[in-house]
């Protein structure tokens, strides 16, 4: 798994649709609302991005967030990703700050407004919640153990078998409550 994800080099991906579209790094922080510093360490590979954030930057490069998860240049209308092949993403000792894995579940459908993933959120404390926000919608279902999903003022408790559905616009962000929670996350991404 761990290779797999090596292989994707996702800050080379990015760096390299950056300068094929002529953008400073500069331009890309102000096309995606993210920091020149962050894009460096994302860039540098020294950190992998949180979902949201790669939403961002798919978006000011103008390629679908499958991009950076695809090893081939496959384009199909139906895509079957086998338990075996799938890989997560964001987890380890220098990205341990977002406080979740997601494994990409149609990473190889390029053209799409829906991602699927597989979130494994850690236990942690209120305060070390991370906050994202993108464009879109995003669905959630608690696959195992128990979350705390937190926007704005509101703070919503989620256990095996809850669902929530929300405008992921707004600043949101959660925490494995007990223990670490597994969800089926689906994101929109208007076209």
């Amino acid at each position: 798994m761990k290779d797999k994800l090596a292989a994707l080099d996702i800050g080379n991906q990015v760096r390299k649709l950056r300068n094929k579209r002529e953008l400073t790094l500069q331009d890309l922080a102000n096309l995606s609302g993210l920091s020149k510093p962050n894009l460096s360490q994302i860039e540098n590979n020294l950190v992998t991005p949180p979902i949201a954030t790669l939403l961002k930057i798919s978006t000011a490069l103008g390629v679908p967030i499958g991009h950076f998860f695809q090893e081939t240049d496959q384009e199909s209308s139906i895509v079957v990703v086998r338990k075996e092949d799938r890989y997560g993403v964001a987890k380890g000792q220098h990205i341990s700050h977002i406080g979740y894995q997601y494994e990409p579940l149609a990473y190889s459908k390029m053209d799409k407004f829906m991602e699927p993933f597989i979130v494994h959120m850690e236990e942690r404390e209120p305060d070390a919640i991370v906050y994202n926000n993108h464009l879109g919608e995003e669905f959630l279902y608690v696959l195992e153990g128990k979350l705390e999903f937190r926007c704005g003022d509101t703070i919503v408790v989620l256990e095996e078998g809850d669902s929530l559905y929300f405008d992921s616009v707004v600043p949101h962000g959660y925490r494995g409550i007990g223990g670490p929670a597994k969800t089926l996350v689906t994101i929109y991404r208007p076209g």
